[in-house]
């Protein structure tokens, strides 16, 4: 791994932004005379790539426009080379891209090659900085230092450490020089990533979390190193970044470069102390931020989420071809196709999702259980019939779906023990209070009706259960199934405990899947209300409370 000792260079004078008085905009700058201090205006691009989920190829992404769904071809490894080209040649010398985790997960490429087909392609991207993200662990701790040391650039991560030894597993921070300017990048990843993922992923991880003893680290960093701007690289969600941007520990931080939760902030959230960005996921967008600074000082700054069309980027011959051969292994098993759909399969709502309701209803179908789960996935590309006709799914929509294959098991819980569970999941993803939100979205099910009250406190959400069109009674068991985390405890369902006559099946949820649709084929999944909220309504895509932001 690279280390950041040539890059440790000269020092500049901090610099409070509180008290520059000189603002840039786009038509401003553009406007503005050749005075002495227009000609020494330097400006730094920097830009932004989030969960890209092992996603190597264009691919349907979907949009809301005009209060309404609509999909349209973005992203790919080689568009998205052909972008960070023509930003280097706009801004040479001046221009540094960063890369936000969860990099080497989410793809059936990526999983069948425990992440490797990734770093010969991220070395060719040309990345200067990249952080772990809560799903770099998926692999296991020693697999993921391998992948990540192959990517030949700086991977920081302020709070990961060795479980045994308490030494970091990766430099807190990277420090990048551009003709004088001082910029500090720090990485953060989720504390939250051993309950969030199946905690035998990072066996062998500690995690700290956003402490007093952080806020001294980057106070120290911005301070020592007389950083101009400072930089954290976080990767735990859109609400815990915007809280984090209100805390104290970033009294001294300039901007927050924000991943995880895949929104696509279109203008930096402003902050007490610091501007959070966020710029979509699996490679649909780029963010640039365009710092300005007159003698060494920050005035200004733009931004623009760009979107990754490939009719504006076609795709890099080199990369492409780079992706090719990485397939190449993989191809003829993960592009079979294993059934159809008549109906958009996607996975954008917070609530109930099409993609879903066809995973729950094929677990169902083959256990029996009165009542399927699935976890609050937020990630999984779009599967759009078009001119009228279905739409295949292939083996690798598959994995986009369900990025871990792992068995079903079933067992019998009171209807007490699932209305307390789905509370707690109510409240990890509607929580009001950001930082007891997990970073998902509300788990889905199949089988069972759910009225609640994303606004209610704590326990209080759900009105009203119904299985099987039955008001759901406290004392009354009911089979549930939901799919094997290995590292829980054998009585535990989707992080419910103390399940009971608990089974592991012999097959896998891809199984069920793909038998499924082989006997159902074409499948046509709709919105169902199987789990409503009258404040969300039917709609109901992410929302930032007290920001303007919102899910396009």
């Amino acid at each position: 791994m690279k280390t950041n000792n040539k890059i440790l260079v000269s020092s500049i004078a901090l610099i409070a932004l509180a008290l520059v008085t000189v603002a840039f905009t786009p038509e401003k700058s553009k406007a503005m005379k050749p005075t002495e201090t227009s000609k020494d205006t330097l400006s730094v691009t920097i830009l932004q790539t989030a969960d890209i989920h092992g996603q190597l190829d264009t691919h349907p992404e979907l949009f809301w426009e005009n209060e309404q769904i609509v999909f349209k071809n973005r992203g790919g490894l080689a568009n998205i080379k052909t972008l960070f080209e023509q930003e280097r040649q706009k801004n040479p010398n001046r221009t540094l891209i960063v890369d936000g985790g969860d990099l080497i997960q989410g793809s059936g490429y990526t999983a069948l090659s425990d992440g490797k087909v990734m770093p010969e392609l991220i070395k060719n991207m040309g990345y200067d900085v990249i952080i772990p993200g809560n799903w770099e662990v998926v692999y296991g701790k020693e697999i993921m230092m391998d992948v990540m040391n192959g990517y030949n650039t700086d991977v920081v991560a302020q709070n990961m450490y060795h479980d045994d030894s308490e030494e970091p597993l990766f430099p807190a921070y990277s420090i990048k020089e551009i003709e004088g300017v001082r910029i500090g990048f720090m990485g953060i990843n989720d504390p939250d990533v051993p309950v969030r993922q199946n905690p035998i992923f990072s066996e062998g991880i500690s995690f700290s979390g956003l402490t007093e003893d952080l806020k001294k680290q980057v106070d120290d960093l911005k301070v020592k190193e007389n950083l101009d701007v400072l930089f954290l690289v976080t990767h735990i969600g859109i609400f815990k970044q915007v809280e984090l941007a209100n805390n104290p520990i970033s009294e001294n931080v300039d901007y927050i470069l924000g991943n995880d939760t895949h929104e696509r902030v279109r203008k930096p959230i402003q902050g007490k102390y610091a501007k959070v960005t966020e710029p979509g996921a699996f490679g649909s967008f780029v963010g640039k931020l365009t710092l300005h600074f007159v003698d060494g000082k920050l005035v200004g700054d733009d931004y623009e989420l760009i979107d990754v069309d490939p009719a504006v980027y076609p795709a890099d011959t080199e990369m492409q071809q780079l992706v090719n051969k990485a397939k190449e292994p993989y191809e003829a098993h993960l592009e079979t196709v294993v059934g159809y759909t008549e109906t958009p399969l996607y996975r954008y709502l917070t609530v109930e999702n099409p993609m879903d309701n066809m995973i729950t209803d094929a677990a169902r179908w083959k256990t029996g259980a009165d009542i399927s789960i699935s976890n609050g996935f937020r990630f999984g590309n779009p599967i759009v019939p078009e001119n009228g006709q279905a739409a295949p799914i292939t083996r690798a929509n598959l994995w986009n779906l369900l990025p871990v294959n792992e068995k079903i098991k079933t067992g019998r819980a009171t209807g007490k023990q699932i209305k307390n569970w789905l509370e707690k999941e109510m409240h990890n993803a509607f929580s009001k209070n950001p930082t007891e939100r997990f970073g998902g979205w509300l788990v889905r099910f199949s089988g069972m009706k759910v009225d609640f009250n994303s606004q209610n406190e704590k326990g209080e959400r759900i009105k009203s259960i119904t299985v099987n069109g039955e008001t759901m009674q406290d004392n009354e068991y009911y089979t549930i199934s939901a799919c094997v985390r290995p590292g829980d405890p054998l009585d535990n369902l989707c992080r419910m405990p103390n399940v009971k006559d608990v089974k592991v099946k012999d097959y896998t949820i891809h199984e069920v899947v793909e038998e499924y649709l082989q006997k159902n084929s074409p499948v046509s999944p709709t919105l169902e209300g199987r789990a409503y909220c009258e404040y969300l309504g039917v709609n109901s895509f992410s929302t930032v409370p007290e920001t303007k932001y919102q899910f396009k």
